[in-house]
């Protein structure tokens, strides 16, 4: 059975930020999915350089990916290039954290007129 990105993505919207309430695939952390037969290859973020509980992450991903049908091998790569920002969140993420999602930079500026 091929495995399919989007199946691996629902699998992702699964593993969840232990500081955050809000899964890895909507906070942005995602970068990269690569899959090459049986193998998915994960390129990730974390929201800090010096979050701890990446490993713990990595971990969370490759068990539940490897679970798919198809899948023989999962690989996880962190990464901080490009730094994670929020404005890599989806508008979900975002909503839920107290972003406003659906604001411009400049529209979030008040100004001394209005």
């Amino acid at each position: 059975m091929a495995i399919d990105k989007e199946q691996v993505i629902e699998v992702l919207k699964q593993c969840y930020d232990p500081e955050l309430p809000v899964d890895l695939w909507s906070l942005g952390l995602i970068y990269d999915i690569k899959i090459e037969n049986t193998k998915v290859d994960i390129t990730m973020s974390l929201t800090t350089p010096g979050c701890g509980m990446g490993q713990h992450m990595a971990e969370d991903i490759k068990t539940k990916v490897s679970s798919l049908d198809g899948v023989e091998e999962t690989t996880v790569e962190v990464t901080f290039q490009p730094p994670w920002n929020p404005e890599m969140m989806k508008d979900e993420a975002k909503e839920k954290l107290g972003f406003s999602p659906s604001k411009t930079q400049s529209e979030n500026v008040s100004t001394e007129w209005e």
